[in-house]
């Protein structure tokens, strides 16, 4: 008999312990959130080595049946509820439109800085979720360090330093990039509004996702553009056959898409369709500005791929927009853009609007971005979406009425909820808000303020009495705000 050899034999044993638990995870064993056996207790139970047991969970985070949390174990990741329906895929007027109102945006965000406010309307990481001390070491490196580099303009495209280390993350994501080809921004809406600038002009038509992130609807009001909102699936993302007929009726000048994780539906499209995507748009000749702000805070075990890695062939052209706000530090206010053929004028652009992004902040990002603490910091992070999304979902359809839809994203921290006909968001907005609670109704979230009756409720807040009690005070005031009884926008959000 052919002995087997030891390789062969650990194979065995992590792959038949990996088979056990994950039966055991799914007959409900070990429910969603809770820990497994240590490490070094269940090699003892199951008389096998540590490294097979780490190889065991190894296996099972690849199949995002369970998650690493520092410090303290593996736990059972939180599973979709089979039993909550998502909205229904939107169906938005089929032609052109200006974009109007979306100043009155501006008292949604400032809302966040209201203390003992419950903030679930802006998207907004609290603390909690960012490596705080880590940005504070990195700045106060910075400023220590490189004194006075610091106090002077790093004039476009950037920082070196910190451009060569996107650049690396980008070829990891299968992207062929080069620090040359990357200009820093102040976070991923200046990257927005550059990309915008470089290939449309006033009164152009974009072609948007629906609903959409009420950010890039400023972006077009400001530029004077016109949108035309496409239908979106809470699941599958962008229609690509309203697409067509959207490219084949109208001047298009431009497509703006967030293919991973968008926001607010919190979708990611499949390599299929995002590759159908390009195609689509490189045969009409309308380039792509791919909102990646997300891209890497999906639930999954894989980062998606980013649309910019699937272009080749596909005759599309892509101009890439990003940032750490979401990951790192909102308040850094670092973001990139990789602006291909256009980067001449986006520069000139970045130039003129703020002259650079502040150096210590690049600085600092740089520092972050160096040594791997960034990758261990998403994997925490990303465990912590998770769950705060699947409990905020979970406390969603206990308190609201049979009937209410949620998306079940997979990946970011938003939710996007369908009340019920008669709601009107704006109404319940504005009772929201004099009693301390935060939320975005849906009509800012659209061109034409559609989504009357949806609200979506930032996941990304520490979880305590204070927002179940939130959240159920939300439902019972869901009840009063009708349609047609709605005070002034301004109150609803401020």
């Amino acid at each position: 008999m052919t002995a087997i050899c030891t390789g062969d034999l650990m194979d065995l044993l992590h792959h038949r312990l990996a088979t056990d638990l994950r039966e055991q995870i799914t007959q409900g064993v070990y429910g969603a959130g809770e820990r497994l056996p240590g490490v070094r207790a269940l090699a003892r139970t199951r008389r096998v080595s540590i490294a097979t047991v780490l190889a065991a969970y190894r296996r099972l985070e690849d199949d995002a049946l369970i998650e690493a949390r520092p410090r303290s174990g593996y736990y059972v990741r939180p599973r979709p509820n089979l039993a909550v329906l998502p909205p229904a895929a939107s169906i938005p007027a089929a032609q052109p439109s200006p974009v109007t109102g979306q100043e009155l945006v501006l008292s949604l965000v400032k809302a966040t800085n209201v203390e003992g406010l419950v903030q679930l309307g802006a998207a907004v990481p609290d603390a909690s979720f960012l490596p705080t001390r880590a940005v504070e070491r990195a700045l106060a490196r910075a400023a220590r360090l490189h004194r006075s580099r610091a106090a002077t303009y790093e004039f476009p495209p950037g920082l070196p330093e910190l451009r060569r280390q996107i650049a690396r993350r980008m070829v990891e994501a299968n992207c062929a990039v080069t620090a040359d080809e990357v200009v820093i921004t102040n976070g991923c809406q200046e990257a927005l509004v550059l990309a915008l600038q470089a290939v449309t002009r006033p009164g152009d038509v974009v072609v948007i996702e629906s609903p959409t992130f009420y950010g890039l609807l400023q972006a077009l009001e400001a530029l004077q553009l016109e949108a035309l909102e496409i239908p979106t699936d809470p699941v599958e993302g962008l229609s690509l056959e309203a697409l067509q007929l959207a490219l084949e009726r109208w001047p298009v000048k431009a497509c703006v898409a967030t293919p991973s994780f968008s926001n607010p539906l919190g979708y990611c499209m499949s390599a299929a369709r995002k590759r159908g995507l390009l195609e689509l748009l490189g045969r009409h000749g309308v380039p792509l500005i791919e909102d990646d702000l997300y891209g890497d805070l999906g639930f999954g075990a894989q980062r998606p791929p980013p649309c910019l890695a699937l272009a080749e062939g596909t005759g599309a052209e892509v101009i890439y927009c990003s940032s750490f706000s979401k990951t790192l530090s909102p308040g850094l206010r670092v973001g990139w853009i990789l602006p291909g053929r256009h980067q001449a004028r986006v520069e000139y652009l970045k130039y003129v609007l703020n002259l650079a992004t502040p150096t210590v902040s690049q600085l600092a990002m740089a520092e972050l971005l160096r040594g791997g603490g960034y990758e261990r910091h998403l994997r925490a992070v990303r465990g912590g979406y998770a769950r705060a999304v699947a409990r905020m979902i979970e406390a969603v359809t206990r308190h609201f009425p049979p009937g209410t839809r949620v998306t079940q994203p997979a990946g970011g921290f938003v939710i996007w909820v369908e009340l019920a006909p008669h709601v009107d968001s704006l109404e319940l907005a504005h009772r929201a808000r004099a009693e301390g609670i935060s939320i975005a109704p849906g009509p800012i979230f659209s061109a034409t303020q559609k989504y009357r009756n949806f609200v979506r409720i930032s996941c990304a807040c520490p979880w305590d009495g204070r927002v179940e009690a939130a959240l159920a005070r939300l439902a019972q005031l869901a009840r009063g705000a009708e349609t047609g009884n709605v005070r002034r926008f301004g109150n609803a959000v401020g």
